[in-house]
């Protein structure tokens, strides 16, 4: 008997748990008590003006900077300049220990000197030459006759045959020691103009009109030459007045980026006073950076490699006039300042737009398929027999009508921070869904009740 009772209080038990879960289940479905609906966020569609931006960062840089390296190697033994100097084209900038250089061309001297003594000497033996030649043609003639008259032997002519074509040789030779007397005074002058040349390179002078911006050596410092190697930077010198910004632009945004685009520059150095200057793009690299001078470097590259293009921006003067050197605190902007750029890609007035947050994309939903023996019989076909396509995604926004969502496929067009271009699919002051995120982009579908969400009860559902 207590068997049995205790059997009824389990099954009693069970069917009170099923019947609250049922209960709570039809709430939620909407089938008993209030309907479910979801919290979301209203914008009006408006016309506003939209201006597309493509931000990024980087240095601001002179336009045109100089460095400059010697020529040759040695002590630094004059330095002229400070950085932060002022230089104009011919100015001396610093000296090199010339000693060495004055030995070489002194030496140079000496063998130009001893080539051209070469000269005159073979030209001597060739006059020599050409004088023994007349003897020996003389003697030559002469014991041809004596030998058509028999007065002399066979052997006494051809000796003085022989000699005669050893003196021609003989000129011969000595009019190449000339000509190669000749090139040897030449390679000798060209040896003395390189050792005047590179004394000459000794003493640096400036190339430019613009400002010391970078210094690198001292007096006394000891330099590399470039003749051979990379050489020592010992200056650089750059103007100023023409300052650029050197950005690295996204491969998903250099394409919206053109020749002349206007921009808004930030310098960090003047944001504390909200100034803001204006600049213009003037160059756009076509090869991304890292990728110049290397045809297999996409090999090379991870999955998660950033692609960037450099992009230079040019600090317009006017925009910074009031900030002339005149105020005695040098020029506005140096080398190296850190600087974000915003570009102004395109600008359209008076245009439809929503908040970009009510804008997301769904695929098309797709139709059922018959599953008739034919269909059957298909379905044993193997999948690349099958006709693939790629489906189209969509973009939506969901429109407001009466407390219920309603998918409405759009078309856009340029955006900004805040709001996206609607070229078609909504009209000014329909009422769409901008938030929350995961309902635009994921839950809400066509059809769903809708509610204004209450900020201040999402807060207090945050507390708990």
């Amino acid at each position: 008997m207590k068997k049995k009772s205790n059997r009824i209080w389990w099954v009693l038990g069970g069917l009170v748990i099923l019947l609250v879960g049922g209960l709570v289940a039809a709430k939620q479905a909407g089938l008993i008590g209030k309907p479910k609906t979801t919290d979301v966020d209203f914008a009006t569609v408006k016309t506003t003006d939209i201006v597309e931006r493509v931000s990024a960062s980087g240095r601001v840089q002179p336009e045109i900077e100089v460095k400059i390296s010697p020529d040759v190697s040695g002590e630094i033994i004059g330095l002229y300049v400070k950085e932060g100097d002022p230089v104009k084209v011919g100015q001396l900038l610093c000296r090199i220990r010339p000693d060495n250089y004055e030995s070489f061309l002194a030496r140079a001297r000496a063998t130009v000197d001893q080539s051209r003594a070469q000269l005159e000497q073979s030209k001597a033996s060739v006059a020599q030459a050409e004088a023994r030649q007349i003897r020996s043609k003389a003697d030559f003639e002469r014991n041809r006759k004596l030998l058509a008259d028999k007065v002399i032997s066979a052997a006494d002519f051809e000796t003085s045959e022989a000699n005669y074509n050893v003196a021609r040789q003989e000129v011969e030779a000595a009019r190449a020691n000339v000509r190669a007397a000749g090139f040897s005074i030449k390679s000798a002058e060209a040896s003395l103009r390189d050792a005047g040349e590179n004394l000459r390179k000794t003493t640096i002078y400036s190339p430019v009109n613009g400002t010391v911006s970078k210094l690198n050596i001292e007096a006394g410092e000891r330099v590399v030459g470039t003749s051979q190697m990379a050489g020592t930077e010992i200056m650089r010198l750059a103007n100023l007045n023409n300052m650029e910004v050197r950005v690295n632009v996204n491969e998903n945004d250099i394409v919206r980026v053109m020749m002349g685009d206007t921009a808004d520059i930030e310098v960090d150095s003047y944001t504390t006073a909200g100034r803001k200057f204006k600049g213009i793009v003037t160059e756009i690299s076509n090869t991304a950076n890292g990728l110049a001078g290397n045809s297999n470097s996409t090999a090379s590259m991870s999955s998660d490699a950033v692609t960037e293009f450099e992009v230079k921006v040019k600090i317009l003067n006017s925009s910074y006039a009031d900030l002339s050197t005149t105020s005695g605190k040098g020029f506005p902007f140096k080398p190296g300042m850190t600087a974000s750029v915003e570009v102004i890609t395109d600008r359209k007035t008076n245009v439809v737009a929503v908040p970009i947050a009510a804008v997301t994309t769904r695929l098309p939903e797709k139709e059922a398929e018959p599953t008739d023996d034919k269909n059957q019989n298909t379905s044993a076909q193997t999948e690349t027999d099958k006709p693939t396509k790629k489906e189209a995604i969509k973009e939506i926004v969901f429109v407001n009508q009466g407390g219920k969502a309603v998918q409405r496929e759009v078309k856009t067009g340029i955006s900004d921070f805040e709001n996206i271009q609607i070229v078609s699919g909504l009209k000014s002051g329909e009422q769409v869904i901008a938030g929350p995120f995961l309902a635009v982009s994921k839950t809400l579908k066509e059809g769903d009740l809708i509610v204004k969400r209450d900020p201040a009860k999402e807060k207090k559902k945050e507390k708990e």
